[in-house]
């Protein structure tokens, strides 16, 4: 009589972490994780399917577990990887002051998200700058609760006009959604883009390009 198979391997998650565990709000942390003896490998939090092993970047808000569930012929099992998150204290509130049209508060208190050539990917100094956007952002609509936020994708001169506009709409949208992890209202969020027909440089040189790769932000309705 021929022995019974062996019983099915429970998964087994060699590794789940977060690096860094803790960070500052708009910064990234990095998913690790590395399963064996599994059919299905989920991570929550709207991450969904992934591989048995790989790594994924994050931008929480605020303080979030991750939990990835490994599921196989021989059972469950999962892990749990926390990334902390800082808030840096507010600055102090400005001295008391005439009120500003909607456009000064803009250009007095908004900046542009620069990018790389031929990217939309948001990048360490456009991080920073969206991340201060976005409280400066907050302000202006509670002031102007009627109005929204124009996201403009801009490009250099390179490229045809066609192609442009497609990278600046990618542009546009990954600073939206960016502002939008960080507590924005999608629905106060507009995109449109310019390609390279706006541009705030003309001479044809990288430090004039430079300018010309932007997310700029104004007032909608």
């Amino acid at each position: 009589m021929t022995a019974p198979p062996p019983p099915a391997k429970a998964p087994t998650i060699g590794q789940f972490t977060a690096e860094p565990a803790s960070i500052e709000r708009g910064q990234a942390a990095t998913l690790r994780w590395s399963v064996t003896d599994a059919t299905s490998v989920t991570i929550d939090q709207g991450i969904g399917t992934v591989q048995g092993s790989g790594n994924r970047q994050v931008f929480p808000s605020n303080t979030t577990t991750y939990r990835l569930t490994a599921s196989g012929a021989g059972g469950n099992t999962s892990a749990s990887a926390t990334v902390n998150v800082t808030v840096p204290p507010p600055p102090p509130p400005p001295p008391p002051q005439n009120r500003t049209s909607i456009t000064d508060r803009f250009e007095k208190e908004i900046g542009d998200a620069l990018f790389d050539y031929d990217s939309s990917d948001i990048r360490e100094d456009a991080r920073s700058v969206l991340t201060r956007n976005s409280d400066a952002l907050k302000g202006i609509l509670h002031d102007f609760p009627a109005s929204a936020i124009v996201v403009e994708g801009h490009c250099d001169e390179r490229g045809s006009a066609e192609y442009n506009l497609g990278l600046g709409d990618r542009r546009a949208t990954a600073a939206k959604e960016f502002l939008t992890q960080l507590g924005i209202a999608p629905d106060k969020l507009k995109t449109i883009s310019y390609g390279k027909e706006r541009p705030v440089c003309t001479d044809s040189n990288e430090a004039c390009w430079q300018r010309n790769r932007r997310a700029h932000f104004g007032a909608g309705q």
